[in-house]
């Protein structure tokens, strides 16, 4: 019985109905003509309701419906969520479609009005789009089938605590992963480059033909052949790439719904992908004031899954970040010369000052490129005109800031530190430009 009523809906044009029929009583203390008419209403109403009521619960199984959610979900990224519905009821039905969202969406009215004729399938969808990593628990799939007359509906429930793991943005990596060739997309900011620096590692002897560098000619070849002889080499690979995560408090800053953390970690993912498909040897690390979860760099098939899975459960906390502990823990892991992306944020000068022997000594052993962001909303608020005295004072305050971000990144790269200063938003296709840009040079 309790089954029964937590199945039973009232429609809206069965109160509107009812409190018609209470005006008409209502008037009929006074004019008495209107009690018989109002009684009869009341009575077709009782009627009416019986055969919806009998129409809809006559059957069982009326509705059937199935939630068809993915493998996982990618954070920030537009996710797609199918619902599949079928009509087993001898005639057209309304259906109500309420679904029962993650908290993480904060959304308790999430609905939308279908119809279905009778023996229908219909496939529907929406879009999702989460702002954090982690586990999200859907509830269940409730579908509200009204009957022709729309005075009584029947719930039914289905694919209830289905659980689906939002993972860093591999939807955006796949976007940037054909940047792992020469042919980069033509998109503002990425170019093409030519290579500078040459390889080390030698392939072989070859015929001196147009265009070749003369300075690799082989004259003892070419004495023993007659003519001239150029050593080639070939695009040295399988160097160590690592990306490093501040996982410190800097990092919690909010940008359009994601943290810091969570750009960089999507960053992290795209970029490893590249590196990967160059035949590069790619690994993470994370740090705050102790040395995180970390994952040695190396080419295996698995390698980039093994990144996934750690980035997935990443976190950022309150503590400040040493970075003596980051050049302590590279001194004692990377033996070999290595590309390390570190991204993190710098507020102000003192707070570089503070890291900047840190870094230098690492850019000693190592190629070091800091990637820190720049807080596009006071870059667009300084540049917005003023036109009270306050207003003034606000924007020179954050033109202040602004400045100051550029001339941290000067520091760096005075010292020989690579950089990057750029919005949270733009940060994968600045980062595979870089790196693309140091593989070109010869830098590693």
């Amino acid at each position: 019985m309790f089954t029964f009523f937590k199945q039973l809906f009232l429609g809206k044009r069965l109160y509107l109905g009812l409190v018609a029929i209470g005006i008409l009583f209502f008037l009929s203390y006074w004019f008495w003509v209107l009690y018989p008419i109002a009684l009869f209403f009341m009575s077709m109403l009782l009627v009416l309701f019986a055969v919806d009521f009998l129409l809809i619960f006559g059957k069982r199984y009326g509705i059937s419906g199935e939630r068809k959610l993915p493998e996982k979900f990618s954070n920030s990224d537009e996710n797609e969520v199918g619902v599949s519905l079928r009509n087993d009821y001898r005639f057209s039905v309304r259906l109500f479609v309420l679904d029962e969202l993650p908290e993480q969406f904060q959304k308790r009215d999430f609905g939308y009005y279908t119809s279905l004729a009778s023996d229908e399938v219909q496939e529907s969808s929406y879009l999702l789009s989460p702002k954090m990593r982690g586990e999200y628990q859907f509830g269940s799939l409730h579908v509200f089938a009204y009957g022709p007359l729309g005075l009584v509906a029947k719930r039914y429930s289905f694919d209830k605590s289905q659980v689906v793991k939002v993972y860093p943005s591999f939807l955006q990596m796949r976007k940037y992963e054909f940047f792992a060739f020469n042919a980069l997309k033509r998109e503002h900011g990425l170019k093409k480059l030519r290579k500078f620096g040459q390889s080390r590692e030698f392939e072989q002897i070859k015929p001196y033909v147009s265009g070749d560098d003369i300075r690799n000619l082989n004259w003892k070849a070419a004495a023993k052949s007659g003519k001239l002889m150029t050593n080639h080499f070939q695009e040295e690979k399988s160097q160590p790439v690592y990306s490093i995560i501040d996982l410190g408090r800097v990092m919690k800053m909010p940008f359009a719904g994601l943290s810091l953390l969570d750009y960089a970690i999507n960053s992290s993912l795209a970029f490893t992908n590249i590196a990967l498909k160059n035949g590069d040897k790619a690994g993470l690390a994370t740090f705050s004031n102790q040395i995180g979860p970390t994952c040695e760099a190396n080419r295996r098939p698995a390698q980039l899954m093994s990144v996934m899975e750690l980035l997935y459960n990443v976190k950022t906390g309150y503590p400040e970040s040493d970075f003596g502990k980051l050049y302590s823990w590279a001194r004692k892991k990377l033996g070999q010369k290595s590309l390390l992306i570190i991204y993190t944020n710098f507020e102000h000068a003192g707070a570089m000052k503070r890291q900047l022997p840190f870094l230098k000594a690492l850019s000693k052993h190592h190629l070091v490129l800091a990637v820190i962001f720049e807080n596009h909303l006071l870059v667009n608020f300084s540049n917005e005109p003023a036109s009270t005295l306050s207003e003034i004072a606000e924007k020179t305050i954050a033109a202040k800031f602004v400045y100051d971000k550029k001339l941290i990144a000067k520091e760096l790269n005075r010292h020989g530190i690579q950089t990057i200063l750029c919005a949270p938003q733009d940060l994968s296709m600045q980062t595979i430009n870089k790196y693309m840009e140091i593989k070109a040079k010869g830098l590693i």
